[in-house]
């Protein structure tokens, strides 16, 4: 015996997202299928993602309708777990497509994650399954969204380690070049020649694995790499 499903009414959609005429294109679209749209207000000055965060998780809704990018609010990836856990089924829609990325989304718990590049009918598709209890994403797709993350986290952890192997020097001279001092700079804040800081960047490249500076610092700016005294 089915169990019947509840009514659209009765089906509350969140929606978080910092443009506003997508919400409100979002939320025009779904009120005129009948569920129960709240939009979260962003505010223009105070407020962090903890308060979205709590705020979000009052309301009580069933399906979140989020965006990863929330303007000065930061990343909203670090909503979808505790949504999640919640009980709420978080479909993320977003306009960044690296596939490396939606998967971390899938990892955290998302249900599914869109482009926004999509029309609004495939946002609407994925809330009707939803409220009918269907899948929304298939196991191929979850499948190869996971191998993205994880083939991404692989290449994130063997970065670290690079970084680990250098000197406190080198970690030094590596965060002056971040901050985009030169290497005659970096000599006279040092008080040594320019000579001595060259073979130092010499050797960070060797350790990174990289041909360049540019390219050191795009690596240890890739995986969040500061230096600290």
């Amino acid at each position: 015996m089915s169990v019947p499903t509840a009514s659209r009414a009765e089906h509350r959609v969140l929606i978080i997202e910092d443009h506003v005429l997508f919400a409100e294109s979002l939320e025009l679209t779904l009120s005129l299928e009948g569920y129960d749209v709240r939009r979260l207000a962003l505010p223009e000055v105070g407020g962090s993602l903890a308060t979205l965060k709590t705020r979000a998780l009052r309301a009580n809704a069933r399906t979140v309708i989020l965006d990863l990018d929330l303007g000065r609010f930061g990343d909203g990836t670090t909503l979808i777990a505790p949504l999640a856990r919640s009980g709420a089924n978080v479909v993320v829609v977003t306009g960044n497509d690296d596939r490396r990325r939606w998967g971390a989304c899938m990892r955290q718990g998302a249900r599914k994650v869109l482009s926004k590049c999509g029309a609004l009918q495939d946002t609407l598709a994925t809330v009707r399954r939803l409220h009918q209890g269907l899948p929304v994403v298939t196991r191929e797709e979850l499948e190869s969204l996971l191998e993205a993350w994880r083939s991404d986290a692989a290449a994130s952890d063997d970065m670290r380690r690079r970084l680990q192997l250098l000197t406190p020097r080198e970690r030094e001279v590596l965060g002056s070049l971040i901050e985009g001092s030169s290497v005659r700079l970096i000599a006279q804040r040092s008080v040594v020649s320019e000579a001595t800081v060259r073979t130092q960047v010499k050797s960070i490249l060797a350790k990174l694995q990289v041909s360049s500076q540019l390219a050191a610092v795009g690596l240890a700016n890739q995986v969040g790499w500061r230096h600290t005294t």
